[in-house]
């Protein structure tokens, strides 16, 4: 199965001087984990996270005054929509993060996250992860 297969092509794009209360507030209306931070005048594309806003919380930061620019991720990982789940699964492993911006031409072309990739495991009735002995129960 790809990329392709298992994305959400709804992404929710928002700008680099959105508060962070304002991305959790729209992050946590579609019940999802993860923003693309679209900022042509400096990093590009970029990713903000409820753990980006977890942390700016946890630092004592005041979600009404941070803005997106201050905690967005620009140094993202980006999947191609032809990435096998395996590879999308071993680049969240390896840098440790949860979602992947997908490109196609250029241009957002989706998200991915890892219940994403669970999901279609799943349902695909596979039984462990790649290289595993231990079986998923179902």
């Amino acid at each position: 199965m790809l990329v392709r297969d298992a994305m959400s092509p709804v992404v929710l794009t928002i700008g680099p001087a959105h508060t962070l209360r304002h991305a959790a507030r729209l992050m946590s209306g579609r019940r999802i984990g993860a923003a693309v931070v679209l900022d042509p005048d400096t990093c590009g594309i970029g990713i903000l996270t409820e753990r980006d806003v977890l942390n700016a919380l946890g630092r004592g930061q005041d979600p009404d005054l941070e803005t997106a620019h201050a905690h967005v991720t620009t140094d993202v990982v980006f999947a191609g929509p032809e990435w096998t789940l395996d590879q999308a699964a071993a680049a969240m492993v390896r840098g440790g993060f949860r979602h992947l911006v997908v490109l196609d031409g250029g241009g957002v072309a989706g998200i991915i996250s890892v219940r994403d990739v669970l999901r279609c495991w799943v349902g695909a009735g596979r039984t462990a992860a790649p290289g595993s002995t231990a079986a998923v129960p179902a």
